[in-house]
């Protein structure tokens, strides 16, 4: 009896274990409670929105001529930098710099003998007495050519000053020109069949409507 209960008892555990299948796990995934999805859906509105917008044509950046023209006008190089041609402000203020400094030196120079040339005229002693031949008349064509010259150089410090405003209206204007391909001014080679040499450089302005 003992041995038939061990048998019994061994079978029974082998059947068991057998039944028992390591893949047969419980497994727990972290599933939403809700499965309705939070992300609400795009109104059509808002997609045709979307699609104008990706279909729109690229804005293109305009410049004020007259922001441009005033603010060259209130500091020299001031409209270039609006219109964001920054390698122009070292040109503009070279420019007007050196003709201010030529008229101001002519300025000096044209008061020293100025100066000089009353004092001549009065028999009094000044910077140029002890140079032999040194007259009145001397005097008086070297301080008229200091003063030619001091006005020369204001009107051309004046011409590139108004140059400055004009170019910085200018190229305002001519900005959105700029950036339309319909509009393109290159070089081009030209052919003459009229001439002895065929082809020559130059320049071609194409405009597409």
């Amino acid at each position: 009896m003992r041995k038939f209960t061990v048998i019994f008892f061994l079978i029974f555990s082998f059947k068991i274990f057998a039944q028992v299948n390591p893949n047969d796990t419980i497994r727990v995934k972290n599933l939403p409670e809700d499965s309705i999805s939070a992300v609400k859906p795009k109104s059509e509105i808002a997609v045709l929105t979307d699609i104008q917008e990706s279909n729109a044509p690229a804005k293109t950046v305009k410049y004020n001529p007259t922001k441009a023209g005033l603010y060259s006008a209130v500091l020299p190089g001031l409209g270039q930098y609006y219109n964001k041609k920054y390698w122009k402000i070292p040109i503009v203020w070279g420019a007007i710099g050196t003709g201010v400094g030529i008229a101001i030196w002519n300025q000096n120079q044209y008061t020293r003998y100025r100066n000089a040339f009353i004092a001549q005229l009065n028999g009094q002693p000044h910077e140029f007495s002890d140079i032999p031949g040194i007259t009145a008349e001397a005097l008086g064509r070297v301080q008229d050519r200091q003063k030619r010259q001091r006005d020369y150089a204001i009107a051309i410090a004046g011409l590139i000053y108004v140059l400055n405003i004009v170019d910085a209206v200018v190229d305002a204007h001519l900005y959105e020109g700029r950036k339309d391909p319909d509009l393109a001014f290159k070089p081009a080679v030209i052919f003459d069949e009229f001439s002895n040499q065929t082809a020559k450089a130059g320049l071609s302005l194409n405009y597409r409507f």
